[in-house]
């Protein structure tokens, strides 16, 4: 039993002699973590019982307190506080039990106990052949990466998905421009000359009728494979696309079990669509297939345009169904953008008109957005993936390269561990490493409904709330490990008559919040809920770090495995963001 149950279990006998009853669970989720640790380890406010009781808060709790004759030995006391009833844990069995978890599981430290198993699919990423993949992208990426460790993590199988739309409109586009203007070039298997002529393509369109006319005609032509040279230059341009997705997803520590792709929907998405039209589901307007929804307060969702051609919305259906069908899968996640939020809606009611039983979740995304604006790969107006990698990890060289010269300011005792040399190989292999956990770090601390406005000297700031500081962090714990001379037998307990350092306590109890977090994360598929958590762990260790010696002092012992712990969750939760860690920085 964790402390918020034990919490419950003693709040539930008291509320119950006051003639309240209320499950454990209700009473859970309102047992929260105070902002200072002197106001206890958790605390329950009584504001909600208000109305049950007729009474002022605080007198609320005051009465149950007064019923609460005896204290568990988990907690050193309870007091009242105002409107709170705040708990003390136990340091000292805490400090036994956390360290002793931790460096008995280790990397399975925070895993549940598994009731149930699903079988999950998270579909992410999401890249369209014959476009930029950009750095918006990213943050879709990371995002659906780090839902399916979480996931994976509480006990869940997890199929990781990638849909991309290699055909529709935006191909037909791609392939008029290429066509018209281009068709003398040879095609070439380069990001920025594909996403160029996309760019193009969107530029002389734009307010053409005519220009339009002779785009849907290739739209036509595409989707019924009617046209042989049209169909090779669709078939080399789609390869090179996908192609150059392989680098960036190996470089984000991403690797898909299975990729979908739009064109191998059209068959099904069109058969779909005439069968919800006899089924009353769909109906014809202005010579279009829809789905009515206004009655859902959703509008119209369009599977099929007049000349026949099919949208997105019924290819969706077609790969639902393949989803369920051949993966077996309990429940559909699908990260996405926020500008699909509507679509998404609109998709799920027509799956539930159409009977199909599973459990789908979508987790939009806002923008991402630099200083100077938004991107967007109609205009041109975005970074492509290369090039920002390239000006992030030449960045993170100067800041690797001026920090072994310098002793940083973060870290000003203890361990003073510098290098004057460093390889070549060695100098990519670690810029390349900050500069991910800062890209990803930085995109996952929000939460996924918030803008985000990307600062490349924010993210790499090694002393600040960014994902460097956390590798820093991980990379001093591990600096001193290596200079102690600790040989004992790890997990023992501690001697029961040993006084912590106030930084000693905060950080065991951070440590031991580990598995809350990831579970509620998991419940809430939000990984900035861990990111998060992962910043006040490395502060509070630079706390400790700053305030305790380790390396020959008296409590050296069991401090070593203090930041043997710490080394071990901090490792755990970097893992869940798939950020790579740094043995040195």
């Amino acid at each position: 039993m964790n402390e918020k149950e034990a919490i419950a279990e003693i709040l539930k006998k008291a509320l119950e002699e006051l003639k309240i009853n209320l499950k454990e669970e209700e009473i859970s989720k309102f047992v929260e973590v105070p902002p200072s640790i002197d106001m206890g380890d958790y605390a329950f406010p009584c504001f909600f019982l208000a109305q049950k009781f007729q009474e002022e808060p605080h007198e609320i709790a005051i009465e149950i307190r007064e019923k609460i004759r005896e204290i568990p030995e988990e907690f050193e006391d309870i007091e009242t506080s105002g409107p709170y009833i705040n708990f003390f844990v136990n340091k000292k069995n805490l400090v036994s039990q956390v360290i002793y978890e931790i460096l008995a599981k280790k990397e399975r430290f925070g895993k549940p106990k598994l009731t149930e198993k699903n079988r999950a699919m998270v579909e992410f990423s999401q890249p369209n052949t014959h476009k930029a993949f950009h750095v918006g992208h990213i943050r879709g990426t990371s995002l659906g990466e780090s839902i399916s460790r979480i996931l994976e993590f509480l006990g869940n199988k997890v199929t990781r998905a990638n849909y991309s739309g290699d055909t529709g409109m935006h191909v037909a586009k791609w392939l008029w421009c290429y066509t018209k203007y281009h068709s003398k070039e040879k095609l070439r298997n380069d990001e920025s000359w594909i996403a160029g002529i996309y760019v193009e393509a969107m530029k002389k369109l734009e307010g053409n009728k005519k220009f339009q006319e002779e785009a849907d005609t290739i739209n036509w032509a595409l989707e019924g494979k009617k046209n042989n040279k049209l169909n090779q230059i669709w078939k080399k341009s789609r390869r090179f696309s996908i192609d150059s997705w392989k680098k960036i997803y190996k470089e984000l520590n991403v690797e898909f079990d299975v990729q979908f792709f739009e064109s191998e929907m059209e068959k099904r998405a069109k058969a779909i669509a005439y069968e919800l039209r006899e089924k009353k589901i769909a109906s014809k307007s202005d010579g279009a297939v829809i789905v009515n929804l206004k009655k859902y307060n959703l509008g119209v969702w369009v599977l099929l345009r007049k000349d026949g051609t099919v949208l997105y919305s019924a290819k969706d259906l077609a790969l639902a169904e393949k989803k369920i069908s051949k993966y077996k899968i309990s429940k559909n996640i699908i990260v996405h953008g926020s500008e699909q939020n509507l679509h998404f809606k609109q998709l799920f009611k027509t799956l539930d008109l159409m009977k199909f039983q599973i459990k789908s979740e979508d987790v939009g995304f806002d923008l991402v957005r630099l200083p100077r604006g938004k991107m967007s790969s109609r205009t041109g107006e975005n970074i492509l993936y290369s090039d920002f990698m390239k000006e992030m990890t030449n960045y993170a060289k100067k800041e690797i390269k001026k920090r072994l010269k310098t002793k940083p300011s973060a870290f000003p005792s203890q361990v003073q561990e510098r290098e004057e040399k460093i390889s070549k190989s060695d100098l990519e292999n670690r810029a390349l490493k900050i500069s991910i956990a800062a890209i990803k770090y930085s995109m996952l601390k929000q939460n996924p409904n918030k803008n985000i406005i990307f600062s490349k000297e924010e993210s790499l700031n090694f002393e600040g709330d960014s994902g460097p500081y956390l590798l820093y962090s991980y990379a001093r714990a591990k600096s001193i490990l290596k200079k102690s001379k600790d040989k004992k037998q790890q997990n023992q307990k501690e001697d029961s008559s040993m006084e912590l350092e106030n930084e000693e306590t905060k950080l065991i109890k951070i440590l031991s919040q580990f598995p809350e977090v990831v579970l509620n994360s998991g419940k809430n598929l939000n990984p900035s809920l861990i990111a998060n958590y992962s910043y006040k762990l490395a502060q509070s260790f630079n706390e400790f770090y700053h305030s305790c010696p380790v390396i020959n002092s008296k409590n050296e012992d069991f401090r070593i495995k203090l930041v043997k712990s710490f080394v071990q969750v901090m490792k755990n939760s970097l893992d869940l963001l798939g950020i790579k860690i740094l043995e040195k920085m």
